[in-house]
């Protein structure tokens, strides 16, 4: 009877124990969408020269305002506890929409990250007011931007532009705050890994899985 006990211990928990948590994996290996098939850009200027698009990309999606330099330690939050981790993907990009007449105080940001940080995915686009607010109305989220057209989330949209969140009752979360580090070292980080799974899992199935995403 002991024998059969000590097998049971050594063999047969290990299998249950596995099923069990590879159940719960697998049920969270998707991202809902909140908004489906977004705008891309207009043709806005950005603050490198290069032309931004959401197509074909994984975007972290920021508002700035016109109050950027306020704000500048959300960027610092972001930079530290997500872009770092994951910038050297090529098929991802952190973009931060913001109104014309900003571009020096956006530099600003970009010089006081450089030193530590390879910037070549911050990207800072240019908009007018009116054009940022159109932009912005289009995501359909339940936040509104503030008098300043900024606020201190910032969003994830995948490759076919699908703004992506989480849709439970418990907890409905179409934007993450940087202006808490926890929130993105716990909610976004988990969320991102998500949508970082699903792409490396359909690279793995189509026999592409190199260093894109």
């Amino acid at each position: 009877m002991k024998k059969n006990i000590v097998l049971f211990v050594l063999f047969v928990l290990p299998i249950v124990a596995y099923l069990f948590f590879a159940s719960g994996v697998n049920s969270f290996t998707t991202l809902p969408v909140i908004t489906p098939k977004v705008a891309d850009f207009g043709n806005w200027n950005s603050l490198n020269g290069k032309k931004i698009s959401l197509d074909k990309k994984i975007t972290v999606l920021g508002f700035s305002g016109s109050n950027i330099l306020e704000n500048r330690g959300n960027y610092f939050n972001l930079n530290e506890k997500i872009y770092k981790r994951y910038n050297g993907f090529e098929d991802l990009q952190f973009v931060v929409l913001c109104p014309i007449g900003t571009e020096k105080d956006a530099q600003k940001i970009v010089d006081a990250l450089s030193p530590f940080t390879d910037v070549k995915n911050w990207n800072f686009v240019f908009a007018s007011n009116e054009e940022i607010q159109e932009f912005y109305d289009g995501l359909h989220l339940k936040e509104k931007l503030n008098q300043n057209l900024g606020t201190s989330n910032v969003y994830i949209i995948d490759k076919e532009r699908n703004l992506r969140g989480r849709k439970d009752k418990e907890e409905y979360k179409e934007g993450y705050d940087t202006f808490h580090p926890s929130e993105l070292s716990n909610e976004m980080l988990d969320d991102f890994k998500i949508i970082l799974y699903e792409y490396r899992a359909a690279l793995k199935k189509n026999h592409n899985a190199t260093k894109q995403l």
